[in-house]
């Protein structure tokens, strides 16, 4: 049996062993802000297109906004998407 064993560590143990921690949660953050402007757009049932108007951008870039996958989205951005959906965006730190 290694020196090292993950039996009892938690996730973040094992992910940040792995030099992946930082990178995980980027794409969890991601998924779940996609999440909710997703459900935003369907309580206020707003399509795609409508989005994108009340942001001043085109249909591809809020395409972008809701793909989990695609983590490269600006705080300008995001800014756009919570006053189109009447909402503000709260950041914060906090202990790692």
């Amino acid at each position: 049996m290694s020196k090292k064993t993950h039996r009892g560590s938690d996730l973040r143990d094992f992910l940040n062993e792995r030099g992946i921690l930082g990178e995980v949660e980027v794409r969890a953050l991601k998924q779940a802000m996609s999440l909710q402007i997703s459900r935003l757009l369907e309580e206020e049932s707003l399509t795609k297109a409508e989005m994108a108007a009340r942001m001043k951008t085109s249909r591809a870039a809020v395409d972008r906004l809701l793909d989990a996958s695609n983590s490269s989205v600006t705080l300008n951005t995001l800014g756009k998407a919570a006053r189109a959906l009447g909402r503000k965006v709260k950041i914060e730190f906090v202990r790692a």
